[in-house]
């Protein structure tokens, strides 16, 4: 089975200072796992946060449309578990709430 990583590991090693390399490796072997997935919603949210931190008006934009569109952050969490569900992987995530929600989805808190 592979791991589709949630965007709150790859937050959370960004703030612990750790490069890429060294997350995948200490969870290839804590996990026993050698492939690794990011999907196309952590990729917007990674680049969402991005942008937020660099142009914080830009950010609110993207939030209001959102909103007008009836879009939250748990709508993305659930695309992801379903694309981790459809793969036949788990989830690697610090955001073991909502991932729970998602019937026989494989969640390992990172």
């Amino acid at each position: 089975m592979g791991l589709v990583l949630d965007s709150s590991v790859l937050i959370a090693a960004e703030r612990e200072k750790r490069a890429v390399s060294q997350l995948l490796a200490s969870l290839s072997t804590e996990h026993s796992e050698t492939e690794f997935l990011l999907s196309s919603i952590s990729v917007m949210e990674l680049e969402h946060g991005w942008h937020r931190a660099n142009t914080p008006e830009a950010a609110a934009k993207i939030d209001a449309d959102m909103k007008k569109v009836g879009l939250v952050i748990a709508t993305a969490d659930l695309l992801i578990g379903i694309t981790a569900l459809h793969l036949d992987y788990a989830i690697g995530t610090r955001n073991v709430r909502h991932f729970n929600m998602i019937p026989g989805l494989k969640v390992l808190p990172l």
